[in-house]
């Protein structure tokens, strides 16, 4: 390959005046994007990672660099003194050598080896709630299974282990692509770096057992249907020195005789009379935390809306509470006596129009 033109900062994206640490996180990234690995087939791709490899090689060694800075490539293109091409055009497998720690970082974050000690599982467990708890919150008992790490092992699933004689403890191998040296983890131990060779009694080499937990958990006020509560470190137990994982607590709520919810509101539908509606009356409404008193007025029709202020869920987003919308609905009664008829055909004698006016098509 002939040796590029382009300046080496431009290749990396910087400033001339970049530091060490800007050069190095350049080159990372650009790294991560370009690899061979990563883009495997892709000649493209790795010819314009052996550009950036080449301006890192110059740029991250301070001599290099003022020698490039004073004299541009002339020193390092093939027979001087630094760097030299044909490491990229001989076919012969290619050593980083202070880019390993680059190309550690590169591959845990990439996804390649997975380190042996991993993090628990979460679990789910469900709590039913009555309207009332989740408004005001509550402190329920709960009991639940989870796998913890055995006592006596210690997680490790062994009473005696010994050394991986494939990657010697490691946990990962190196092994060769190409021009560049990349890691694995061991096949022979999944990157624990030993092998037992005597399961623990305890677990029976499970390296945890399964243990009731019985706790008390406290649900906020103002809980909803599907919200969680997390117990951290309540999970599953974790593989080697990793950490337990957390327990969520999944609400739900019971539907209620009265009252929904939308949100942080509260929907009521509330009956009244033909009187009250009619003639306008100061009457009692339930809420989730009381009575309130509401007004009426008069001519008041049926569907009509009203609105408790303050009377919804506390929200935790908005920091108040939300509010009660009333709906009416006018009752009539079932069975009237003869006597009262004739009030009624004069309350009836007082609509000036058919209420279901342009509601029904007229027929010739």
């Amino acid at each position: 390959m002939a040796p590029s033109v382009k300046d080496y900062y431009e290749i990396l994206g910087i400033d001339k005046k970049a530091s060490q640490d800007e050069i190095k996180k350049a080159y990372r990234k650009l790294a991560r994007k370009y690899h061979p690995d990563l883009n495997p087939g892709d000649k493209t791709a790795e010819n314009k990672f052996k550009e950036l490899t080449e301006a890192y090689e110059v740029l991250s060694d301070e001599k290099k660099r003022t020698e490039y800075d004073q004299f541009g490539k002339a020193p390092f293109e093939t027979g001087g003194q630094g760097y030299d091409y044909r490491a990229y055009t001989s076919g012969d497998s290619f050593d980083f050598g202070g880019f390993g720690d680059i190309f550690s970082d590169l591959f845990r974050a990439g996804g390649g080896p997975q380190q042996a000690d991993q993090k628990g599982p979460d679990l789910v467990m469900g709590l039913e709630l009555t309207l009332e708890e989740a408004f005001s919150g509550v402190t329920r008992p709960i009991s639940f299974n989870r796998e913890v790490s055995c006592g006596s092992c210690h997680g490790t699933g062994a009473e005696n282990y010994q050394q991986c004689d494939k990657c010697r403890g490691a946990g990962r191998i190196s092994t060769s692509k190409g021009f560049f040296k990349t890691q694995q983890v061991c096949n022979s131990c999944g990157g624990s770096g030993h092998k037992v060779t005597k399961a623990c009694t305890a677990c029976a080499g499970k390296g945890g057992t399964v243990r009731t937990e019985s706790l008390k958990v406290k649900i906020p006020a103002g809980a909803d249907n599907g919200s969680r509560v997390r117990l951290k470190g309540l999970g599953g137990a974790g593989h080697g020195n990793g950490q337990p994982g957390d327990l969520f607590i999944e609400i739900s709520v019971r539907p209620h005789p009265l009252f929904q919810r939308k949100d942080d509101n509260i929907l009521l539908e509330l009956p009244v009379t033909f009187g009250e509606a009619a003639l306008g009356a100061r009457i009692e409404v339930p809420t989730i935390d009381g009575v309130a008193a509401m007004t009426l007025p008069a001519g008041t029709q049926g569907g009509q809306k009203f609105k408790l202020s303050g009377k919804g869920f506390p929200s935790a987003k908005a920091g108040r509470r939300g509010d009660q919308h009333v709906t009416i609905k006018i009752v009539v009664p079932k069975s009237i006596p003869e006597k009262s008829r004739g009030a009624i055909q004069e309350i009836e004698a007082l609509y000036r129009e058919s209420p279901r006016k342009g509601m029904v098509k007229q027929h010739d």
